[in-house]
């Protein structure tokens, strides 16, 4: 017999409730019966609206309006307004439609334990089944919602404006409505040459800059690391305060400063030259010079953390694999290479991925030290060191290129994303998570 079970599971499907009522659990149904009731009068008035502004973006652009022989101002549709509205519904609709298959779950498993001859649970049992054995799950929900609303909910408007045209001067709100033009806005970044060639250009330097501030960062501090821990030097406490202080001052501060002693007119760093002899160097005017500049100053800035992390790695080496080295004869760069290396390069090989994803999007070397300067005239809003992430905020906040910008964001979260997990899933961190334990 499964008269029970169905019933409830067909009565909970026509509305949220009336399965938990007519197995005698009327508080549990009464709560279900509340939250469909309230979402229906929620969606009576929202969700036509919502499917219609996610469909067209608005259809009246703002006006002027004769009234009485006098030009008025209308206000029309606010095409990102209602975008950002219609994803709100939607999400709740999400969200009612998982507790539907909740209500109608619990709804056709207390029929089932009635058609086994079990007396459904009371609302007293079922919140001590709930505190007993359910609940992270329960007091998660209200995080998740949360995590739903505040952290994906502009994932998706973010990616939803690449597929725009929200842009100035012809699509920007609230003057002018914005479409849906589908793929165009990456054609346009990777095919039209306007944008293609300050794209391509400014992703060749994104990427050599990650390379070389990772790797310079992460070998000066792995070879600063192995000179302060040597044997025989002195004072190792002093040396370790003086290298950590760039990391202690504040990023903002240091790289305004290292800004304004590059300068080539009137920086301390060229008059210094011009005491020995030499020439000043066009520091952050020349296109060349700029890039060097940044990464040497990011060098200043990044070798301290390094330095810090592998110092701590380097007393976890156990000192009878350097003895066994000894033992056969093994010269200092020999112990190095087989002994410290790589298990230095175990440990922080994690870190220096996530260095190198960092440094992709590492915003305030370049915009505090030269502002993505020197000016670049084959470029489209785009500087000789703007890296995509600074590009995407020239773009967004000086130009609204809102469209390109978004396209740009999807660009490096997949370069990163997709970086990230094929070199971590090659890395022997992963590989051999269980050597150190």
């Amino acid at each position: 017999m499964q008269r029970h079970r169905t019933r409830a599971a067909v009565l909970s499907t026509i509305f949220m409730g009336l399965g938990q009522i007519y197995n005698r659990q009327f508080i549990k149904g009464i709560m279900f019966l509340v939250v469909e009731a309230a979402a229906v009068f929620y969606f009576i008035e929202n969700l036509a609206t919502a499917l219609w502004g996610i469909v067209t973006l608005g259809e009246n652009p703002s006006r002027l309006v004769k009234v009485k022989g006098i030009a008025k101002m209308v206000a029309g549709d606010h095409s990102i307004y209602i975008l950002i509205q219609s994803l709100i519904t939607i999400l709740m609709l999400i969200i009612i439609i998982l507790a539907w298959y909740l209500n109608i779950k619990d709804a056709y498993r207390t029929g089932e334990k009635r058609d086994n001859g079990l007396q459904a649970n009371t609302f007293k049992q079922s919140v001590r089944y709930i505190l007993d054995y359910k609940f992270a799950q329960t007091f998660l929900v209200l995080p998740g919602i949360g995590v739903l609303f505040f952290t994906i909910m502009p994932i998706i408007f973010m990616i939803l404006l690449a597929f725009t045209n929200y842009s100035a001067p012809d699509h920007l709100p609230p003057a002018k409505l914005v479409d849906w033009v589908g793929f165009q806005t990456f054609r346009n970044l990777l095919v039209l040459k306007t944008w293609s060639h300050t794209f391509y250009g400014v992703l060749t330097w994104t990427i050599i800059w990650a390379v070389l501030s990772t790797i310079t960062t992460y070998f000066g501090g792995l070879l600063v690391a192995l000179l302060v821990s040597q044997k025989g030097i002195r004072f190792k406490g002093m040396w370790r305060v003086i290298l950590i202080v760039p990391y202690a001052v504040p990023q903002l501060i240091s790289l305004l400063l290292m800004r304004n002693l590059f300068n080539g007119q009137f920086g301390p760093i060229n008059q210094y030259l011009g005491y020995f002899g030499m020439g000043g160097l066009p520091w952050l005017t020349d296109p060349f010079w700029a890039k060097v500049t940044v990464i040497i100053v990011n060098m200043w800035v990044g070798i301290p953390v390094s330095m810090l992390l592998i110092m701590g790695v380097l007393t976890t080496i156990p000192r009878d694999m350097y003895e066994a080295a000894e033992v056969d004869g093994a010269s200092g760069y020999q112990k190095f290479r087989i002994v410290t290396l790589p298990m230095v390069l175990f440990s922080t090989a994690p870190t220096l991925i996530t260095q190198f994803a960092g440094n992709i999007n590492n915003f305030n070397a370049i915009f505090l030290l030269t502002g993505g300067s020197p000016v670049n005239g084959d470029y489209q809003y785009a500087g000789s060191t703007d890296l995509l992430v600074t590009w995407l905020y020239k773009l967004t906040l000086d130009q609204n290129k809102n469209n390109m910008a978004s396209a740009i964001g999807i660009i490096i979260f997949i370069i990163v994303a997709s970086f990230s997990l094929y070199n971590y899933r090659r890395t022997k961190s992963f590989k051999e998570e269980d050597m150190i334990q």
